[in-house]
């Protein structure tokens, strides 16, 4: 068939250009979320080979986190996963406040579930409308920014802020709670309840859109394990794995709430664990903004931070599990930090879940994995 000029693409891919095609698919295409370069080689309309071209989004995160003192790092692990800002400032602060032995007071651990769990809602309201836009659903796109519109609106009236945060600090929060915010919260989340039988109605049970994502991109339990996945995407395919339950952090262990797990590892069971996972978020804020205890939103931390030793902490983001690790030598910055990224874990899957497939189901397995390019190319 073509020929193709392309020396990098066949050297990564192997490409013999008389009887295979190679392509790319981004960094400009919107359906690869960003700046992302998926090499293909194809065989017609089938993919034959598939290979994640990355780093065009770079900005050196870990480190700059090891330049900064540590209070300073904050606002730099907001773009990191820059669609869930708070649980990116979650990870950092917990190993932090680990390596120092800071005590959170418990008032301040109920906000960080608090806004921990509206974040996932925020994000999960964004793929679902950028995914179903990648798949041609116009209509579920402006319905999805819809909601999300109405809860940036709270995360402005609290932190300031509709996107990059800068909210959680070391030992708690920047801020308490305003006047009015249970309320706010309460009216915003009985609205979603409703607006998401209106998202099933309009998309999930639409034959094209089913036609679309069942069978596609399977990923195997095995598989699943074996790559290093988590998140929605290990769950999809059947393991029952989930930060909160495995390994307990915050006042997660204080609610009642469930793991999504899906049957078949497709595009279809993934995007039904996303969807679920609204629900269970949206009774875990109900029961925090019920139990949630008077107190002080910030705890005692020394003047100067000195970090000594090494710590972990890790965190359920609305993508994986998200892992900070810093090592200390008595310094108030950081000798060594380093970011666990689900996305970049993820990215492994493009080869296995999209060859066999068409062209048009690379689209699909991209949104369906929900990549941030930022966490990946930190």
């Amino acid at each position: 068939m073509a020929k193709t000029s392309d020396v990098l693409g066949e050297q990564q891919l192997g490409v013999p250009a008389e009887q295979e095609l190679f392509i790319n698919m981004g960094p400009q295409h919107p359906s690869t979320h960003g700046v992302l370069r998926v090499l293909l080689k194809v065989d017609g309309e089938v993919v034959t080979d598939a290979k994640a071209d990355i780093g065009y989004l770079h900005r050196c995160f870990e480190k700059i986190a090891e330049r900064r003192t540590v209070t300073q790092v904050i606002p730099y692990t907001d773009r990191t996963d820059y669609l869930a800002a708070i649980t990116s400032e979650w990870a950092f602060v917990m190993a932090a406040e680990r390596l120092m032995d800071v005590e959170v007071p418990e008032r301040a651990e109920y906000i960080r579930v608090i806004v921990g769990e509206l974040q996932r809602i925020a994000s999960h309201l964004l793929w679902f409308g950028t995914f179903a836009l990648d798949l041609g659903a116009t209509t579920v796109f402006l319905y999805a920014f819809r909601e999300r519109e109405k809860l940036l609106d709270i995360f402005q009236k609290l932190t300031g802020a509709r996107m990059l945060y800068n909210y959680l600090r070391i030992g708690g929060a920047r801020n308490d709670l305003y006047d009015g915010f249970a309320d706010d919260v309460r009216r915003f989340l009985d609205d979603l309840e409703d607006r998401l039988h209106e998202y099933h109605t309009l998309f999930t049970g639409n034959r094209i859109f089913e036609s679309r994502v069942k069978g596609i991109g399977v990923l195997s339990a095995e598989d699943a394990i074996k790559y290093g996945a988590s998140g929605p995407v290990i769950r999809g395919s059947g393991v029952p794995y989930d930060v909160r339950k495995a390994h307990p952090y915050s006042v997660y262990h204080r609610f009642d709430f469930g793991i999504p797990i899906g049957k078949d590892g497709d595009v279809y069971s993934r995007y039904l664990v996303r969807m679920q996972e609204f629900y269970e978020s949206i009774g875990i804020v109900r029961q925090a903004l019920d139990q949630i205890p008077a107190g002080d939103f910030i705890g005692k931390v020394p003047r100067r931070m000195r970090l000594e030793g090494d710590a972990y902490a890790r965190v359920e983001s609305p993508r994986g599990e998200v892992g900070v690790y810093i090592v200390g030598r008595g310094e108030e910055n950081a000798w060594r930090v380093h970011y666990r990224s689900p996305c970049f874990t993820h990215l492994q899957l493009l080869g296995p879940l999209g060859v066999g497939g068409l062209v048009a189901d690379m689209v699909a397995v991209i949104g369906s994995i929900d990549i941030v390019m930022g966490e990946v190319d930190r």
